[in-house]
Formats: structure tokens, sequence, C-alpha cells
């Protein structure tokens, strides 16, 4: 049977004493949750669409269901970058005491200047995916109707400007509902997520910076490795007795070349997408955090004001009572949010570390390898007579 790595890269297990190979002996306990799914989403096949007002990326999002509330067990509709953005909007307006997944950063590569590369596309199309399957997995917002028109309707536009009157009607009223009201204080709980999320954001962008530093060390190096492995293949060609062990070394440094690009490639690629959209969902967490401080905020005066009042009006208790309701929706929403958000972080940040461990032990087992292979070429050999 053939091993793979976390992120399902197959792995040679011809030598047993592979120190990659042990590596995939562990198993992700965490992901055999032996749970049921009943809806499915990819997203795939970017195209490019060139208008004459501009041009952008089409993604294909594939949709396989058994749920009663799809009218077919498959849909395949084609959405860009702003309609994944529309939805999220709409989630944050119809789910405000939830946390929506976070979307990609408009521009998700430092230094790609070309947005329509194929690198920053790839990128971009990983990143969505991962953003849909945040939301399937989600038991309240895998439900939400704006999900489900994002997933089936063929146009989507025509959707968007139906339903802008009355949603814009309901982002007002939420907007007001966690706005105007200032907290006294944080209960212990909640004041301990806010103080875990700002040092995890903080020690997460510093992560990220030194990373992006490694990469760019690591390219800098690439390139004196290209330029170094040539000069002994000039080197053999002035020297016959020695022509074999230089193109030796010359072949090994270009073998060394190769990984290092591969290793880099891979934090690229798979290691700072995952410390970006981390460092993005926890100021997601944040900003539910504060509108839960809003709605308690609220709460407390309303509090107040019935305590001043010196009649006791029917009305003025039931306002408070659902406004109690509202803080303690916010608090168990956002308490199973937090609890499913750090099973996920756990579960993706193992899987993220196991699998940089083992491309870095690759990398040092494939230049091993070339070092070991031209010993033989620079070992004395006796004269033949």
């Amino acid at each position: 049977q053939d091993l793979s790595l976390p992120n399902g890269t197959p792995v040679d297990t011809s030598s047993p004493a592979s120190s990659s190979s042990l590596l995939n002996r562990l198993q992700l306990d965490d992901d055999l949750d032996g749970e049921t799914r009943d809806l499915f989403v990819t997203v795939d096949d970017p195209k490019k669409h060139v208008c004459t007002m501009e041009t952008y990326i089409m993604y294909r999002v594939t949709t396989k269901t058994t749920r009663a509330e799809f009218d077919l067990p498959e849909y395949s509709v084609r959405r860009r970058y702003q309609d994944f953005d529309w939805l999220r909007n709409k989630l944050e307006e119809s789910q405000p005491t939830h946390l929506i997944p976070p979307l990609p950063e408009k521009f998700v590569v430092k230094g790609v200047v070309d947005r329509f590369s194929e690198e920053f596309v790839e990128t971009r199309r990983k990143a969505l995916d991962k953003f849909l399957k945040r939301i399937t997995d989600h038991p309240v917002l895998s439900f939400n109707e704006h999900f489900n028109v994002f997933l089936t309707a063929k146009d989507l536009n025509a959707y968007k400007k139906q339903g802008m009157a009355l949603l814009s009607k309901m982002g007002e009223s939420v907007k007001y509902v966690t706005g105007g009201y200032k907290l006294r204080n944080r209960p212990l709980e909640f004041a301990a997520i806010g103080e875990y999320l700002d040092t995890f954001s903080l020690k997460l962008g510093t992560i990220d910076r030194i990373a992006q530093r490694i990469i760019k060390e690591q390219l800098e190096y690439l390139v004196e490795l290209r330029e170094y492995g040539p000069v002994y293949s000039t080197w053999g060609g002035l020297e016959v007795e020695l022509s074999e062990p230089l193109e030796g070394v010359s072949a090994c440094i270009g073998n060394c070349c190769t990984a290092l690009e591969e290793l880099s490639e891979d934090m690229t690629e798979d290691f700072l997408p995952v410390l970006r959209e981390y460092i993005l969902y926890s100021e997601s967490m944040k900003n539910v955090l504060k509108k839960r401080d809003q709605v308690q905020a609220e709460y407390e005066a309303k509090l107040e004001a019935v305590a001043l009042k010196k009649e006791d009006r029917p009305k003025v208790p039931t306002d408070v009572e659902k406004c109690q309701d509202r803080v303690e929706c916010f608090n168990a929403d956002l308490k199973a949010d937090m609890e499913r958000w750090q099973n996920n972080k756990r579960q993706d940040f193992r899987q993220l570390l196991m699998g940089m461990a083992d491309k870095n032990i690759q990398y040092y087992e494939k230049c091993l390898t070339a070092w070991e292979s031209i010993i033989p070429l620079l070992q004395d050999k006796p004269e033949t007579k």
C-alpha cells in the first residue's frame, strides 16, 4: 500500500530507514470523526474572462448533496472573487452571532504583480475552496439561504439586484443593534478569548514575517547555487583528468538546486497561506466578539433605564428580556464556534507542521543522496598497468 503525507504527497518507501517514511506512519486521529456528510462543495477549473471593461477569473463551484433544501443532487456554477465576497458579507449580515470564515486577501501572494499568473490563481483557488468547505462543515452556516443561492443560482447578479433593498435594510438593522452602546466590563471567559486572539494573531504575524524572510533568503541562495554549479563544469572542460569528478560536483549542486526549489515552493504554496488564513480568522473572531460586547452593552443600558423608571411599564421589561435573549444567543454561538475553530486549528496546524517537517527531511535526504553519489568519483582509484 502506498503511503502519503498529510497533504497527499506520495512518499517513496523503498528505503525502510528513510526518516520521511517514518513520519507517515503517524495517523491523524482527529480526521476520523465518523460523521456522515450530506453536502460536498469543490472549487476548481479557473478560467480567465476578458471583457471590454475588465478582466477576471471565474471558478467552477461544484456541489453534490442529498439535502432536501436542494432541488437537484448536483450543481455546477461559475463564480468570481467578488461573488465569494458577496456571500461572506451576506453571511455576516444574516448570521451576526456566528464566526464567518475569512476570504483570502485581495492580493494573497506578496511580490506577485500579475494576479493572473498560474501561481496566484492556484493559491486563490485553494483558499476559496477552503472557504466554502469551512461553511459547508458548519452546522448553521451551511443551511443559510444565501449559501444555497450561491451554490445553485445560474445568474447570481439577478439575485443580488432582486434582494438588494431588503438585505440592505437587514444590514442597517444589524448595525443599529450593535452600535451606540459601550460595554463596562467584559465577562472573564470572553475577556480570556480576546486576550488569546490578540496573542495568537501577534505570534502568527511574527512567524509569517520570519517565514517570508527565510523564503527570500532561500531564493537568493538558489540564485547563487545556479551560478555556482556550472563553474565546475567549465573547470572540468579545462582539466581532463579532473573532468569526471568536477562534472559530478556540478550535477550534485544541480540536484540540490532542484530540492531547494521544491522546498521553497512548498513553503510559499502550503505553509504561508495557512498562516495568513488563521491571522484573518482571528480578526473575524475578534469582530464577532465586539458584536457580542455591543449587544451586552445594550442589555446593560436597558437594565439601568428600567431601574431609573418609577412606573413599571410592561413593554420595557419585555424589551429587556429580548435583549437578554440576544446576549445569551451570542454567548452560546460564539462559544460553540470558538470550540469548533480551536479543533480545526489544532488539526490544521498539526497537519501543517508534520508536512513541513517531512518536506525538510526530504530536502536534506535529497541533498545527502546527491553528495553521497559523488564520493566514489572523488576517491583514489588504483592505477591500471
